[in-house]
This record gives structure tokens, sequence and C-alpha cells, in this order.
């Protein structure tokens, strides 16, 4: 199947989602889902898939759900959990790695009627990967190094962005007096954009747009693969 943009259709069928929030609703409309959004989203997997490669041969691009798609029903049995069942944003990640795809260094973007959402990185850190980034940037050099990548990414578009600190207290092995130490209050590290939701039904530039992105982030992308590489094994 050719990608050539989701159908106008997608995005209010997602608000749609957001009005008649229950598993009976969506079962009833499930051919739409598909129509709409599953069947485009395993197509653009593919054609985004092709282009990340050429940036990064190793990046996985696979069509399928649990893989680089997400499932459209939410687990609401994990504590703090959204409760609606259905989710109204539409994920799809590019990792790089054998680990957990979540916690693999990724190309990523999401879509609501909101908001598109475009990031590399990883979005947050379970304690493996937590504690192989802190022992990266324990290095004066690698902190460095990680401070200007995030620098000179912003400086590319004034729209590109990161996430905020998530820690307030220096960790063990850090202090104030350290140059850029407050790199290691971060609970996850990823660069990110927002961009029209209407992008999405014009496929080529879709296509285009991302991979223009995902190119200028690049370096964090390559910084954060390298960082996966020194989790210990559980």
């Amino acid at each position: 199947m050719e990608f050539t943009g989701f159908p106008k259709e997608a995005l209010p069928f997602l608000a749609s989602i957001a009005q008649n929030n229950n598993k009976e609703w969506f079962e009833a409309h499930r051919d739409e889902y598909e129509n709409y959004i599953l069947n485009p989203s395993r197509a653009f997997v593919v054609e985004m898939g092709e282009h990340l490669q050429a940036l990064e041969p190793t990046i996985h691009a696979e069509p399928k759900i649990n893989r680089s798609l997400y499932r459209i029903y939410r687990d609401t049995r994990r504590m703090g959990a959204n409760k609606a069942p259905i989710k109204t944003r539409i994920g799809v990640i590019f990792w790089q790695g054998s680990g957990k795809r979540m916690q693999s260094s990724s190309f990523y973007m999401h879509f609501s009627p909101e908001s598109l959402y475009v990031a590399t990185g990883v979005r947050w850190f379970e304690k493996p990967m937590l504690d192989a980034f802190r022992e990266t940037i324990k290095n004066d050099a690698k902190r460095a190094e990680l401070a200007s990548i995030l620098r000179e990414i912003k400086a590319k578009d004034k729209n590109y962005t990161y996430l905020e600190k998530g820690y307030k207290r220096y960790p063990k092995g850090f202090n104030k007096e350290m140059a850029h130490a407050d790199l290691s209050l971060y609970k996850g590290m990823a660069t990110y954009t927002l961009l029209d939701p209407h992008l999405i039904e014009d496929g080529e530039k879709l296509i285009d747009t991302l991979y223009k992105i995902y190119e200028d982030m690049l370096p964090l992308q390559q910084f954060m693969y390298d960082v996966s590489l020194r989790i210990k094994d559980e």
C-alpha cells in the first residue's frame, strides 16, 4: 500500500473517539479505524522507515502493533493510568538497538486533533536507561557534548525544544559546581517540536517535513543510542 497521507476523516474520527470513549462504540466503528488510522499507519511506517534507514541503517521500522505501532486500547490496569479505554492520539516509533523500543533511542511521532508531536531520543527513563545515562554524563566531555548537541538543535529552528527537568536534587556523583550538571536532573532526554496535525493528510509533505526534523535531531539520536549500549543486563 502506497502512503499518500492519512484520510481527511482521520482527525475527526479521533475527535469522535474522545466523545464516545467506550469499547462498544469503537467496535461498531472498527472499519473506520482500520481505514482511516491503522492501514495508513502501516503504509507510513514502511515509507518513513525507508527514509530513516538512510540516516541510520539499523533503525527498526516494523508496521505491526506493539512494534512501530501502538495498541489503540489503553492499558487501564496500571496505577495512575488514564482510565479512558481508547486512545485519542496515534503514535508511531522507529527505534534503534536491541533493547525495549521505549527505552531505545528513537524517532517518534504522535498525532491527535490538537497537534502533531515529533520527537527524537528517549522520552522517559526506566532505571537501567537512567543509570546508563547518568554513567555516561559523569564524564565531563560527554556532558559538554550533550549540552552542545541540545544547543545546536535548538539553533536550527526556534520551534525545536527539549524536555523539562524532572528532578530537583542532583543525583550521586553530580553537584552544582560541575559544568552542565543540570543534565543529570532529566527523567528523559529528547528534543521535539509541535506541528499542525492536518499535515498528516499530505503524505509527501509529511514525509519530507519529518525527515528534515529527524535529520536536524540526528545527533541526539546517535548520542542516546550510544547511551543505550551502556545498559547493563539485569
